[in-house]
């Protein structure tokens, strides 16, 4: 059980993918003064069903950051038409495979799929077209790292369909970027983040980490004010990880790399929540921010824990599948090294290793893990999309480690649902295993009821 719970929180706070959609939202009261952004509740779960949105995952770099340990490689040869066929045939069986008949994102992410020819993003977008509707209107985001490289190919990529650039500047001082690894310099971040503006406006996010090696809250203050001073709507702040593994994280280690302790980087937490604030930015997510409602529709998804397809090598996808009758939802991760993976999709069309389905309280698990990151929580007629059987009240109104959170200020349910205070968002991570187990406790026992009582297995909802 705590092994479940201790992956589903690392799950949670992974860096997901970003994209934004302006349209479909209403603005709610949080109680602070502040004001929340959601998609429109009046979706039905049929709706919810046949959507979903679509990640497709480029694994090239041309090298690799010292804090990085996502799947990407070197390549050793330009094998980029085969990778862009591929990528269209699975694209097009697991959109055959789901039973989706509307895309309503496309994130573009990696590795560095600013790397990959305008002419791939045109291939595959082509291909979502003619296999399911795709509306002018859906947002299409593309990761860019700020290279001279890579801003002059924005143009290309913008008439090849891409709407929105999600731009790597991490950090502004440039000896944090080479001891990052990073191949831009902070002079040429701003260059992309003006031209991607200007392709853009209103629709360009920019990803800035905190907890770098010697960086202090009075540094990490004055560089995120100067770099709202040119950035577009939407910023991503991350801290920085030590992955086992990793280069950064052995330097670490070896005592030649200091970072900063972690009362240190709460602070720097807090402290980009408040100028991001006072800059007319809404905090909507644990990392994530925008004004102008310029929202991360393709994160959304995810929190919301809609369906989505992933497609490339070692992407992850969570949709029912319709030739078993849409019931159960299925979590598939495809083949991690891109040889491999092509000779898949060549051969049978996909390059999906596993396949698990997930039991309803793994659904309601990860709906709530992932629901909890926004700033609007979960609200009642949502969750009941999921679990119509038990409502949040009788899921957390009695647990008396959830009413020491909620008595405390961390947590808040009330009648429009579950969610984290300003305080407490800072503090999910050790508030989600309390709820965790009071979600297994409450929902364990009726799954058991159930499954007795159809005599063959659980069902779970197509959501």
């Amino acid at each position: 059980m705590f092994h479940r719970i201790r992956k589903m929180i690392r799950y949670a706070f992974r860096p997901a993918a970003r994209a934004l959609l302006s349209r479909d939202l209403c603005f709610l009261s949080d109680g602070t003064g502040g004001k929340l952004i959601e998609f429109d509740p009046s979706s039905g779960s049929a709706d919810l069903s046949r959507q979903a949105s679509l990640y497709v995952h480029w694994p090239y770099c041309l090298r690799r950051c010292t804090y990085c340990n996502f799947n990407k490689y070197i390549p050793r040869e330009n094998r980029d038409d085969l990778m862009t066929e591929c990528l269209q045939r699975e694209t097009e069986t697991l959109l055959q495979l789901s039973q989706v008949s509307s895309i309503t994102s496309v994130f573009f992410g990696g590795g560095t799929p600013s790397l990959a020819q305008p002419s791939t993003i045109a291939a595959v977008l082509n291909t979502v077209s003619r296999q399911v509707k795709l509306s002018e209107k859906a947002e299409v985001t593309l990761e860019v790292n700020p290279t001279p490289v890579g801003m002059s190919k924005l143009e290309d990529f913008y008439h090849a369909g891409v709407n929105r650039f999600s731009i790597g500047v991490q950090s502004l001082q440039d000896e944090d970027l080479k001891l990052l690894g990073r191949d831009h310099s902070a002079h040429q971040a701003l260059q992309t983040i003006e031209e991607a503006r200007r392709l853009c406006p209103g629709r360009v996010s920019v990803d800035v980490m905190f907890g770098r090696p010697k960086q202090t809250v009075e540094s990490w203050e004055s560089e995120l004010s100067e770099l709202l001073k040119v950035c577009d709507d939407h910023v991503s702040l991350y801290q920085l990880t030590l992955e086992r593994g990793t280069q950064l994280f052995k330097q670490v280690q070896r005592g030649e790399v200091t970072v900063p302790a972690d009362d240190v980087t709460a602070e720097m937490y807090q402290c980009a929540r408040r100028t991001l604030q006072q800059h007319g930015f809404q905090q909507y997510e644990v990392s994530n921010f925008a004004r102008h409602s310029a929202v991360s529709h393709h994160n959304m998804s995810y929190w919301k824990g809609r369906q989505y397809i992933g497609v490339g090598p070692g992407a992850h996808g969570r949709f029912a599948l319709l030739e078993e009758g849409g019931v159960t939802r299925e979590a598939r991760t495809q083949t991690l090294e891109p040889d491999v993976w092509m000779c898949e999709v060549q051969q049978r069309g996909h390059g999906t290793r596993r396949r698990i389905k997930l039991s309803h309280l793994e659904l309601l698990e990860e709906v709530l893990v992932m629901g909890m990151r926004m700033t609007e929580g979960i609200h009642h007629k949502h969750w009941e999309l999921f679990c119509p059987e038990l409502g949040l009240y009788e899921i957390f109104g009695t647990s008396i480690e959830v009413q020491e959170f909620l008595q405390s200020g961390k947590l808040i349910l009330d009648t429009r649902g579950l969610r984290c205070s300003w305080e407490g968002l800072a503090l999910l991570d050790s508030m989600l295993p309390a709820l965790l187990v009071e979600l297994e406790r409450q929902i364990s026992p009726r799954l058991q009821k159930d499954y007795a009582a159809d005599g063959k297995t659980e069902k779970t909802s197509i959501m």
